[in-house]
């Protein structure tokens, strides 16, 4: 190879380390909202049901610097949705602690819990000092991660999905109502019994005392 070609390879193989390193290598969502980019995803993906995660949002002015200040108090929260439920707005965190310089500048968080598996919109609303906000990102294959069930990397042994176990408890919910009506049945011929044994009790107390009574009567008029 020659050396121009060899500096064309390696101007381009820089070139590519540059825009890997310029860009997010996870699948995040990128949208220009007034006069900043939000980067939007989840911090850890795959996302999987029942692991801590968060919602992520790497934030940008039109310049390209990355921007930790968005507002005395912040404002900026953000909502998740699935399946018609939507959680309390969550607040996001700034991922840079300007006390310890820890962190990445741009870069705010807001944990979750994924409990069930599919399509998750992210709602951010607010303000980013002073500009409105109110967008909406959603998952899918071009954004970021639908929410997975981890089956694929369990090991050992596999548990059992979140939808498998709701189908297991659906198929038990007659049984467990005919149990407890049986048992209900149960008890209340076991009452019925019980009740009846006193009451007949009572009534040979009763019939056995006034047998007596007779028979006493009787004898004290002989007498």
């Amino acid at each position: 190879m020659s050396r121009f070609a060899s500096k064309l390879v390696a101007g381009a193989a820089a070139s590519c380390l540059l825009l890997l390193w310029a860009t997010p290598a996870w699948a995040h969502e990128q949208r220009q909202v007034g006069a900043y980019k939000f980067t939007v995803g989840w911090q850890h993906e795959p996302t999987y049901v029942g692991q801590l995660n968060a919602v992520q949002l790497v934030l940008h002015d039109a310049m390209g610097n990355p921007v930790d200040d968005v507002g005395n108090p912040p404002t900026l929260q953000v909502t998740v949705s699935t399946g018609g439920q939507t959680s309390p707005p969550l607040t996001l965190e700034a991922s840079f602690d300007p006390d310890t310089g820890l962190g990445t500048h741009g870069e705010f968080e807001a944990a979750i819990i994924p409990t069930t598996a599919g399509t998750y919109r992210l709602h951010f609303t607010g303000t980013i000092n002073g500009q409105p906000v109110d967008q909406t990102f959603t998952s899918s294959d071009s954004t970021f991660n639908d929410v997975e069930e981890p089956t694929s990397i369990e090991f050992p042994a596999r548990q059992p999905s979140t939808a498998d176990l709701s189908s297991s408890i659906n198929r038990l919910g007659p049984r467990v109502d005919a149990a407890k009506s049986a048992a209900s049945s149960a008890h209340d011929k076991a009452s019925t019994a019980t009740t009846l044994s006193i009451v007949a009790l009572v009534v040979a107390v009763v019939l056995g005392g006034s047998s007596l009574a007779v028979a006493f009567t009787a004898r004290h008029r002989r007498g």
